[in-house]
C-alpha cells in the first residue's frame, strides 16, 4: 500500500535515533571495558581482560552486586503486594470513583523524583515525622536510627517511587479480561475466591510479570535513593559506576561493571518476555 520513499521516510529517522543515541554509546562504553587506567590517572588504549578479572576476583563488587539485587527484589516483592489489590480494586470495585482513584495513583508520578525521595528523609530522620511519632506514643524512648541510612530506607523509598509503575502494567492486563468470562464463572457457582483464584489471576499474570520487570530493573539501576537516604549500608552498584565514572575516575572499571549490568538487564528481559508469551498463549 505505500510507497518506498514513505517506508524510508518513516523507519530512517527512528533507526538514525537509536543507533546514534543507544548502540553507539554502548559501541563506546563496551570499548572503555577493555581499556586501563595509568598511574598518571590518563586512559591507556591497550586492549586487555583485567577489568573483568578484577570484578570477578574482587569481593567488594559481588557483594555490593548481591546486596543491589536484594534491594530490587524487596522492592519488587513490596510494589507488587501493594500494587495488585489497589489495581484489582480499581478494575472491578472502584465504578464510578474508578477515573477519580486513577488519578490520584497517578499524581505522584507528576512530583519530582528529588522532591519523593527528600519528603521520605524527612520522615525517616531522627527528628522526622515517623520518629516524632513514635516518641509521641510513648512507643520509643529515642529516635530508632536504623530508619535512614540504611537499606530499609532506601527500600520504602524506592518502593514508594516504583509502584505507580507496577501498578499500570497490572491495571491494563485487569481491564483486558473479559467480563463476560469472570460473570460465567459466578453463574457456575464459584466463589468470589475461586473465581479470582481460577480467572482473573492467570489472565493477569502477564501484566504482574510486567511490572514486577519494571520494579526490579529500574531499581537496579537507580543511584538516587541509596545516595539520598541509603548512606554506606545502603550502598548500591549503580552508586560504585557513579563514584568511578566520577571522584575515582577509572572510566574503563566503571564501563565494565555498567556492560555486566546491561547484559543481566538484557538476560532478566529476555527471560520474561518469554514468560509473558508463554503464559498469553496458556
Amino acid at each position: 500500500m505505500y510507497s518506498r520513499a514513505y517506508k524510508a521516510g518513516v523507519t530512517i529517522p527512528p533507526l538514525l535515533w537509536v543507533s546514534v543515541f543507544l548502540l553507539v554509546p554502548y559501541a563506546i562504553l563496551f570499548c572503555y571495558s577493555f581499556w586501563s587506567v595509568s598511574p598518571a590517572q590518563v586512559i591507556v588504549h591497550n586492549w586487555n581482560l583485567q577489568n573483568y578479572l578484577q570484578l570477578a576476583r574482587n569481593p567488594i563488587y559481588l557483594q555490593v552486586l548481591f546486596r543491589s539485587m536484594r534491594i530490587a527484589a524487596s522492592v519488587t516483592v513490596f510494589a507488587l503486594l501493594l500494587g495488585y489489590p489497589l489495581a484489582y480494586y480499581l478494575s472491578f470495585h472502584a465504578a464510578k470513583r474508578k477515573d477519580l482513584l486513577y488519578q490520584l495513583v497517578i499524581i505522584p508520578l507528576w512530583a519530582s523524583y528529588l522532591v519523593r525521595g527528600y519528603a521520605w528523609k524527612t520522615i525517616l530522620g531522627s527528628d522526622g515525622v515517623l520518629n516524632g511519632f513514635l516518641q509521641y506514643l510513648h512507643i520509643t524512648h529515642k529516635p530508632v536510627e536504623f530508619f535512614l541510612y540504611s537499606p530499609f530506607a532506601v527500600i520504602i523509598t524506592l518502593t514508594h517511587i516504583y509502584t505507580p509503575f507496577t501498578l499500570l502494567p497490572i491495571y491494563a492486563s485487569l481491564e483486558h479480561i473479559p467480563r463476560n468470562l469472570v460473570e460465567a464463572s459466578h453463574d457456575l457457582g464459584s466463589s468470589p475466591w475461586s473465581t479470582f483464584r481460577r480467572v482473573i489471576l492467570p489472565l493477569s499474570l502477564p501484566g504482574a510479570l510486567a511490572g514486577a520487570t519494571f520494579a526490579f530493573v529500574l531499581t537496579l539501576g537507580d543511584f538516587l535513593a541509596p545516595l539520598l537516604v541509603g548512606g554506606p549500608s545502603g550502598v548500591m552498584i549503580s552508586n560504585v559506576v557513579v563514584s568511578l565514572f566520577g571522584a575515582a575516575y577509572n572510566w574503563p572499571l566503571g564501563a565494565a561493571i555498567s556492560f555486566c549490568m546491561m547484559l543481566l538487564v538484557v538476560t532478566l528481559l529476555f527471560v520474561t518476555e518469554r514468560l509473558e508469551k508463554r503464559l498469553a498463549v496458556s
